[in-house]
């Protein structure tokens, strides 16, 4: 396990986002007098730092709304005050992994979904759960492939079908080998063709009536994953995504690499998709928990929850 406290490691993790996030919030509230000019300023940087056109406004009439109200001049305050905005607007609690479940891992090809499913694999593997992995992604064979190396690798069980197959076959054919053998997390692969977005999501439905008619005693946990480096077009496959099938949970890869976190606020605030874990590296163990406030006090400055 890494050295460090959660908190910690997501603030090394998030050192880009979190630094364009102050260059263009913290100057502007501490330098600006706190006129039109500000909101407007405050709004566009807002866009600028990812949280996309609704949740930057929504933010900003907050924000006035607080300052206008209380009469606020204080720079700190206002600090505090769009902290506080930020803790609300992000406040989506968890879906819990009710055991047995059966996971369905849905996101665009590219995101690192594979790469994704071997990391939680791993995760509920060491914590003693039994785990087992569906290879349900039948048109890519390296999809298969590459599921299948990671199996391997991590110890756990595989059902795959044959290139070209009816993916919801496999997850048929996934959910009674669980069953038999008593798995407690089974994880799902899926194709993740967006150009082709009626069939996918077709494809995905009836992938879902699958669970729901064979996965009796099984708990359902649909889990999205997106690419952070890719700014509000996580947003929109998250809207896309949400659309063919209720979502537990949210993925957001490459968060180390990127300045577009910033994203993860707006995912939060207008669709309350809970974020569950973020990748900060390459390692099983740079897939970690998600803390929406602790995410807040790293974009804004704020200090370490006692509870990290």
């Amino acid at each position: 396990m890494a050295e460090g406290s959660l908190f910690q490691r997501m603030k090394q993790g998030l050192a880009k986002t979190a630094g364009s996030f102050n260059e263009k919030i913290d100057n502007l509230i501490y330098y600006s007098d706190l006129d039109d000019d500000f909101f407007e300023e405050l709004e566009e940087n807002l866009i600028l730092a990812d949280l996309g056109v609704d949740t930057a406004v929504r933010i900003t009439e907050a924000l006035r709304k607080q300052i206008v109200d209380y009469a606020i001049t204080d720079k700190d305050r206002v600090m505090a005050e769009l902290r506080e905005i930020l803790y609300k607007a992000s406040d989506v609690p968890n879906s819990l992994l009710h055991i047995p479940s059966v996971m369905i891992v849905v996101g665009v090809n590219g995101v690192g979904k594979t790469t994704t499913i071997a990391k939680l694999a791993q995760k509920y593997h060491e914590s003693g759960l039994n785990v087992m992995v569906a290879a349900a992604d039948t048109f890519r064979a390296a999809a298969t492939e590459q599921l299948e190396t990671w199996a391997d690798r991590v110890d756990v069980p595989i059902i795959k079908g044959k290139n070209g197959a009816d993916p919801s076959s496999v997850v048929y054919d996934a959910i009674n080998a669980a069953k038999a053998r008593g798995t407690e997390v089974l994880i799902v692969d899926t194709a993740g063709r967006l150009h082709n977005k009626v069939n996918l999501m077709k494809e995905l439905d009836k992938i879902n009536r699958v669970v729901e008619r064979e996965g009796e005693g099984f708990s359902k946990h649909n889990l999205l994953i997106v690419d952070a480096t890719t700014g509000q077009n996580a947003l929109n496959q998250a809207r896309i995504f949400s659309q063919a099938l209720p979502l537990q949970g949210i993925v957001m890869t490459k968060m180390d690499g990127t300045s577009k976190g910033g994203v993860a606020l707006s995912i939060l605030e207008e669709l309350q998709i809970p974020i569950e874990y973020i990748g900060i590296g390459e390692k099983a163990d740079d897939l970690i928990d998600f803390s929406p406030r602790d995410f807040v006090d790293i974009l804004t400055g704020g200090e370490e929850q006692e509870n990290s």
